[in-house]
């Protein structure tokens, strides 16, 4: 039987494909094919020699591997991880894996294809960092073309205006359900300036959200606040390339700055139709950024016309156009009794390691005393408010 119940329809805001080596470079523009990095696995547990091993056998996992984790059955996200995951970065496989699974659907991201796109140096050919990104769209949708169960997240850099829009009238072309921007900051200018203007109604337009994810921006702090004359500290996996701790006390502040430009800069309110969704970047600092919104636009707004333009309260743009994905590890019923349950959606991060190995369990232990309908909108409805293309 599949891991999730056959009870409710469960959807799932946040899974990737693990890349292999070629992911861009096949799908990159010939004139610029050569210029495409292959992806890299160096920051990453997963090793060179696994990745060589798959490569080896024609970028694909063997027969018996694929038997093994197809026996794992319903516990298949507890044991299937990373890129030895079932359908890890087979679309074939990634079909067998949502049968086994048993979600309604589900966003799927990269996980290390965007170094080059989303690279924060004003330094990189802006037909290089948009030839990228058009490569991962290419094989995103490739990947997701033949199951309607997976949802294909797009790449779209906001740091030259034009092209961005352009690249994001190509993806909906292509029947890309969301599309990541970077979390950091456009190179010379805020996600709010007005030559985005068409960016954001295009996607209101369209009903496709605007999604942010870790790995959209930087994901460590500035190297001065880690030297404190000690021996470095490890990451959470042990070694020293991903999230350490100082790094994950400060991990929303980017996230938290880029929706508090947003309604700042009056982009929720001039689109209510536009949505969005922040995953995999915690969600237990969301509540005290509403009160904080709020507090500022009722002082600030008596001279910032943005503000005073505005009808709606900062809290109620984002009650009612976004929605944030906590990690398995923060409390989720804080969050609902300090805000709103229409906030928060469930994700499994499937295949990643950082979901966890029993996500539904993990939040269905602090959902256990709600009702029936914060439940229903944690599984389901703010799923579907947020991408109403899913439905």
């Amino acid at each position: 039987m599949p891991y999730a119940p056959a009870t409710r329809a469960i959807y799932d805001a946040d899974s990737h494909i693990m890349e292999l080596p070629d992911f861009l470079k096949k799908y990159a523009d010939p004139a610029i094919r050569d210029q495409i990095p292959e992806v890299s696995y160096s920051a990453s547990i997963v090793t060179d020699e696994e990745v060589a091993v798959i490569m080896n056998q024609g970028g694909r996992h063997s027969d018996e591997h694929r038997a093994a984790q197809i026996a794992l059955g319903d516990q298949l996200i507890a044991k299937s991880k990373e890129i030895q995951g079932l359908g890890a970065f087979d679309a074939a496989d990634r079909t067998i894996a949502m049968d086994m699974l048993g979600f309604a659907k589900q966003l799927v991201f990269a996980t290390h294809s965007l170094r080059m796109p989303f690279s924060p140096s004003s330094k990189l050919e802006p037909h290089l960092r948009y030839g990228a990104s058009r490569a991962h769209n290419r094989h995103m949708a490739d990947f997701c073309k033949a199951d309607k169960r997976l949802i294909g997240v797009a790449a779209i850099p906001l740091d030259a205006p034009d092209l961005a829009i352009a690249e994001l009238d190509w993806v909906l072309e292509q029947g890309l359900g969301a599309v990541w921007v970077p979390h950091r900051a456009p190179l010379g200018h805020a996600p709010g300036h007005v030559d985005l203007e068409p960016f954001w109604a295009r996607l209101a337009e369209a009903r496709v959200p605007f999604v942010l994810h870790v790995g959209g921006a930087p994901l460590q702090i500035d190297k001065s606040w880690a030297n404190n004359g000690r021996a470095a500290v490890k990451d959470w996996l042990g070694g020293g390339e991903n999230v350490r701790t100082k790094d994950a006390a400060l991990l929303h502040q980017l996230p938290e700055t880029f929706i508090s430009m947003m309604v700042l800069d009056g982009v929720l309110e001039r689109h209510p139709n536009l949505t969005g969704a922040v995953v995999e970047l915690g969600a237990g600092w969301v509540p005290e950024m509403l009160r904080r919104l709020d507090w500022v636009a009722r002082t600030w707004g008596r001279t910032d016309a943005n503000i005073q333009a505005q009808k709606r309260k900062p809290s109620e743009q984002i009650e009612a156009q976004l929605a944030f994905t906590p990690v398995p590890t923060e409390n989720l019923g804080v969050m609902l009794d300090t805000s709103s349950p229409d906030l928060y959606l469930f994700s499994s991060d499937y295949p990643h390691i950082e979901g966890g190995r029993d996500p539904l369990g993990k939040f269905g232990g602090f959902l256990e005393d709600r009702s029936e309908a914060v439940k229903a909108k944690f599984f389901t409805e703010n799923f579907l408010r947020v991408l109403p293309n899913a439905a």
